[in-house]
C-alpha cells in the first residue's frame, strides 16, 4: 500500500508538471500532524431530506480524495442544501418542493434551480430525489405564474414578504412574492432546472398544463422586455443608500431597442448598470432552445416551440451585432452589459450567468475564442472586480464590494478550465480559504479569509460539490495526492 501511495502522489505530481505549474511546486513536502475532520452536517434525525443515491455518492467520491481536509469539506458542502434547505409537502395531491437559499428563509428562483443541480444525475434511479424535483418544477411553475418579475418568493403563496428590506419597495407586490427584482437569469434557472430533469430521467409527471403555461409566461415576458414599443410593464424602485438596490425612474438607463432582452438586476441581485445584460441574454438563447426541444417532447406544444425558437434566433443575432466590445489592448470580447447606443462596460461577477461561466452553462463552447479572451480578461485587472491579495485571487462584485472574493468565482473557474494546474490552484486556494468551517461562503477577504460573509449559503456549498462531482468524473488523478504534496 505504501508504494501505491507513493506511485498515486508521484502520478499526480507529473500531472501537474505536465500542466505547467512551477518546478518548485513539485516538491513533495513531508506529512504534518493527523488533523481530525469530524463532520459538520446535522444528525441523520435532523436533516431535512434523506437521499440513499446521494449518500452512496458521498461515500464513492470521498473513497476516491486523497487529501483528508478536502474529502471533509466535499462531505460537509455536497448534501448541504438537502441537510438544510429543503420542506417538502403536497399540493393538490402532487409533491412541492420549497428550497430555501440557506440563511435567508426564503425561495430564490434561481439558487434554488442551481442548489439541487449537483444531484440531478441521480434522480433517474432515486424516488425521492424524483419526488424532490418534482415539487421543485411544480412549486417554480407555480411561483412565476404567480409573477415571472419576483426573483425570491414565500413558502406561503399567500403571504405578503417577510423581507423586511423589501417591504417598501415601490414595485407591484403581490403576496407570496419575497422580492420582486426583475432578472433574466431567474427565468433561465427555472427552464434550465425543468429541461435538465426532463433530459436526464424522462420522467413526465411534472410537465403538466400548469408547468406549461408557466413556460408560456416565460416565453411572453422576455419578450415585453425586449421593450420594443418602449414601455415596461415592470417597474422598481428602493430607498437605499446603495445604487445598486434601485432603478433609474423605475426602470433604468435609457437603452436603444435592439431586440435584447432588458434586465433591471443582475444574478448578483444588484442593478444592472446598462440594462442589456449580456451574459443573461446569452443563457436566455440557450434555455429558449431547450424549452423548444423539451415542450415538443413533453406536451407536442409546436406553437410555443416556434415562439421560443424565433426569440432564441432573434436575441442571438442581436447578441451577434451588439454584444462585444474591443478592450484597450485590442482584445473583441463578450460586454458585461450594453446600452444598444453603443456604449458598454466590461466587467465580470462572480455570480453565475456571468462571463466567466458561459461555457460551464453550455451558453458558448469551452473553446470558443472570443469566450476564452473574455474569460481571459475577466480573471485579470482588466475586470475591476478582479482582486488579488494574500490570501488568494478571484472575482468579487458590488454586491459585498472591493476586496471580497466570492469561491463561487474560484469554483466556475475550476468547473470551465481545460488544463489541470487551474483546478488544482483553485482548489488548493478554496481549501485554504474556508476559515476551518468546513463550508463555502458568499465572499472571504482577500488578505484574511477569516472574514467572511454568510455562513449558510447553500449554493455555494452545493456548487463546490458540483466541482468536485466534475473532476471526479474527467480528471481523477487530480483527487489522488494531498494538495499540500504537491505544493499548490
Amino acid at each position: 500500500m505504501l508504494t501505491d501511495r507513493r506511485t498515486a502522489i508521484l502520478g499526480g505530481a507529473l500531472a501537474v508538471a505536465a500542466a505547467g505549474l512551477p518546478r518548485k511546486a513539485l516538491a513533495l513536502t513531508a506529512p504534518s500532524p493527523a488533523r481530525q475532520f469530524p463532520s459538520k452536517r446535522p444528525a441523520p434525525g435532523d436533516r431535512k431530506f434523506a437521499s440513499p443515491a446521494v449518500e452512496g455518492e458521498i461515500a464513492r467520491v470521498t473513497r476516491m480524495i486523497a487529501d483528508p481536509e478536502l474529502a471533509w469539506m466535499f462531505g460537509n458542502c455536497y448534501p448541504n442544501t438537502l441537510d438544510t434547505t429543503v420542506r417538502q409537502s403536497t399540493v393538490g395531491g402532487k409533491p412541492d418542493s420549497f428550497v430555501i437559499t440557506g440563511d435567508i428563509p426564503c425561495m430564490w428562483l434561481r439558487d434554488s434551480s442551481a442548489q439541487v443541480q449537483p444531484y440531478l444525475h441521480l434522480a433517474k434511479d432515486d424516488p425521492r430525489l424524483r419526488d424532490l424535483f418534482r415539487g421543485l418544477i411544480g412549486r417554480h411553475a407555480r411561483s412565476v405564474l404567480i409573477d415571472p418579475y419576483a426573483n425570491a418568493f414565500m413558502e406561503d403563496s399567500g403571504a405578503p414578504t417577510s423581507l423586511s428590506w423589501a417591504k417598501a419597495d415601490e414595485t407591484r407586490m403581490k403576496s407570496g412574492v419575497a422580492e420582486r427584482k426583475w432578472e433574466i437569469d431567474s427565468l433561465c434557472y427555472v427552464l434550465r432546472n425543468a429541461c435538465g430533469y426532463w433530459r436526464a430521467t424522462h420522467d413526465p409527471a411534472p410537465f403538466d398544463s400548469e408547468w406549461n403555461e408557466a413556460a408560456r409566461a416565460i416565453v411572453r415576458t422576455f419578450r415585453e422586455q425586449q421593450r420594443k414599443d418602449g414601455k415596461s410593464p415592470y417597474t422598481f424602485q428602493r430607498a437605499s443608500r446603495q445604487p445598486t438596490e434601485t432603478q433609474l425612474a423605475g426602470v433604468g438607463l435609457p437603452t436603444r431597442k435592439v431586440g435584447l432582452i432588458h434586465s433591471a438586476f443582475r444574478p448578483s441581485d444588484d442593478a444592472c448598470l446598462y440594462p442589456l445584460f449580456v451574459p443573461a441574454n446569452l443563457f436566455a438563447v440557450t434555455v429558449l432552445r431547450e424549452l423548444a426541444a423539451v415542450v415538443m417532447e413533453t406536451r407536442h406544444d409546436a406553437a410555443l416551440a416556434r415562439e421560443a425558437t424565433a426569440l432564441a434566433t432573434e436575441v442571438e443575432r442581436a447578441l451577434a451585432a451588439h454584444g462585444t466590445m474591443t478592450l484597450p489592448d485590442g482584445r473583441n470580447v463578450w460586454a458585461y452589459e450594453v446600452d444598444g447606443f453603443g456604449n458598454a462596460v466590461f466587467m465580470d461577477d462572480a455570480n453565475i450567468p456571468s462571463l466567466s461561466g458561459l461555457a460551464w452553462l453550455g451558453c458558448v463552447p469551452a473553446t470558443d475564442p472570443r469566450w476564452r479572451r473574455t474569460a481571459a480578461a475577466a480573471w485579470s485587472p482588466a475586470n475591476p472586480w478582479f482582486f488579488r491579495g494574500k490570501a488568494g485571487e478571484g472575482i468579487g462584485g458590488p454586491h459585498e464590494g472591493i476586496g471580497q472574493i466570492w469561491p463561487m468565482s474560484l469554483t466556475v473557474r475550476a468547473l470551465s478550465a481545460t488544463d489541470d494546474a487551474t483546478i488544482l490552484r483553485c482548489l488548493a486556494t478554496l481549501k485554504r480559504t474556508h476559515a476551518d468551517t468546513g463550508f463555502m461562503h458568499e465572499t472571504f477577504d482577500q488578505d484574511d479569509p477569516s472574514k467572511f460573509t454568510r455562513s449558510w449559503f447553500a449554493w455555494a456549498n452545493g456548487l463546490f460539490g458540483e466541482l468536485i462531482l466534475h473532476v471526479a468524473r474527467t480528471r481523477p488523478r487530480l483527487l489522488q495526492a494531498p494538495l499540500d504534496r504537491l505544493g499548490v
